[in-house]
């Protein structure tokens, strides 16, 4: 059963918010097991103290797999995504802190149908904002999705 968006279901200018959540010591852990990155920046409070964030601050890619989660929850695209094509002009423009709670906003910049007949091609403007509104996190992402039977 396709739960999803197809191609033809998004509108330029169109923004979608995904729910919030909150980062905890325990997702950088989780995340530094996972992946093998143990910069002592996420894992070891002392040093993070003569850092110029002054404390320990989640992985900025941690940020991004979080985000990519939320909009897997946003139910958007379950059944009708056919591929991630691309992540552009990612930044990270303000650090998580341990507490800090995110949510993703994603701007329809840009749809625009693939050469075969059964997807298109949606693109998004993406930002990852904390409880402040700040932007922690934004790039460009590219998804190629199924169009309606």
């Amino acid at each position: 059963m396709i739960a999803g968006r197809y191609f033809e279901e998004f509108t330029v200018g169109e923004v979608l918010v995904t729910g919030r959540r909150t980062i905890d010591g325990g997702d950088v852990s989780r995340f530094a097991g996972l992946t093998g990155d143990f910069n002592p920046l996420h894992i070891d409070a002392e040093f993070a103290r003569t850092t110029p964030f002054g404390e320990r601050v989640a992985h900025g890619i941690l940020t991004l797999a979080v985000s990519n989660g939320q909009q897997n929850l946003g139910g958007w695209f379950a059944g009708t995504t056919l591929a991630l094509l691309g992540l552009d002009r990612l930044k990270f423009t303000t650090p998580v802190k341990f507490g800090d709670t995110v949510h993703t906003e994603m701007t329809v910049t840009q749809t625009r149908p693939s050469s075969k007949p059964d997807r298109g091609v949606v693109v998004f403007d993406v930002a990852v904002r904390n409880q402040r509104g700040e932007a922690v996190c934004t790039y460009q992402e590219t998804v190629l999705m199924r169009r309606k039977p």
